[in-house]
């Protein structure tokens, strides 16, 4: 029976230079030579998530990638989704009201750019590592054609003042949303039937793989629930410490020093 594994990519699967180890490299050619999938499980966007598979050659039969905190799957060899979901249009103008209230930096995402009401500092941040082209405008609704798979907003400086919009905006969604921290700076928000830990469950049922034949890999707040989901919840030496309370494996070493390669083998 195959086996499928997940891994989150900043700070799990990639140094932090961003680069795929030749011993890490080396491991998955083995693991999905044998016939197992691979799917990366990030909350970066589809085209972040490519690039990455791009610049570190992770082309593997088989593979998948899981962007936006799971509100979509992507089936590499078939080139089209599996499932995409998104942040509901009505909260979409109400959640950038209450990031301007709030002084927090929001911004969304369409199938070709990153939109946001403001070229700030934090945009600039994001930018660092995530190329994605943007386009700068307030009628955030008007530069999309689908509801956006998710919202992410970000505060370099003053995490009460974003914790202070994340309750605000729980509030006002309710249920119909999930908000949760990828990073210091990072706060997620997606619909509420996505998270990576769904995904998990939704793409195992896809390619009919028993959950117990599942793995996942991370090292942040958002990684949680596909950590939790999955057979084997593997928690890197470097994660935070809410994912190693979860975790039923920690990694004996950090995403810097070939953490998973152990893992990885040992699964094939």
């Amino acid at each position: 029976m195959s086996k499928l594994f997940f891994t989150d990519l900043d700070g799990t699967l990639l140094t932090n230079d961003k680069k795929v180890s030749p011993a890490t490299m080396d491991a998955l050619v083995k693991f999905t030579a044998a016939g197992n999938h691979f799917a990366i499980n990030t909350g970066r966007g589809l085209d972040s998530a490519m690039f990455a598979q791009r610049e570190n050659n992770l082309f593997f039969p088989g593979s998948y990638l899981v962007a936006y905190n799971g509100s979509l799957i992507y089936d590499c060899d078939a080139k089209k989704d599996v499932y995409k979901t998104g942040v509901p249009f009505d909260l979409v103008p109400k959640i950038f009201s209450l990031a301007k209230e709030y002084g927090i930096h929001c911004h969304t995402y369409n199938d070709t750019h990153l939109v946001s009401p403001a070229e700030d500092d934090e945009l600039e941040f994001y930018r660092h590592v995530i190329k994605t082209p943007y386009i700068i405008t307030e009628d955030i609704c008007s530069a999309l054609s689908d509801v956006p798979c998710k919202i992410i907003g970000i505060e370099l400086h003053d995490r009460a003042k974003i914790e202070r919009f994340k309750d605000a905006v729980m509030e006002l969604a309710g249920d119909r949303l999930t908000l949760l921290f990828s990073n210091q700076y990072y706060l997620e928000i997606f619909n509420s039937e996505a998270g990576k830990g769904s995904a998990v469950k939704r793409l195992a049922d896809h390619l009919g793989i028993p959950i117990e034949n599942t793995i996942a890999a991370g090292d942040e707040e958002n990684d949680i629930s596909m950590i939790e989901a999955a057979g084997l919840g593997v928690a890197m030496l470097n994660a935070v410490e809410m994912v190693k309370d979860v975790a039923d494996v920690i990694t004996k070493s950090d995403n810097n020093h070939d953490g998973l390669v152990p893992i990885i083998l040992d699964n094939i």
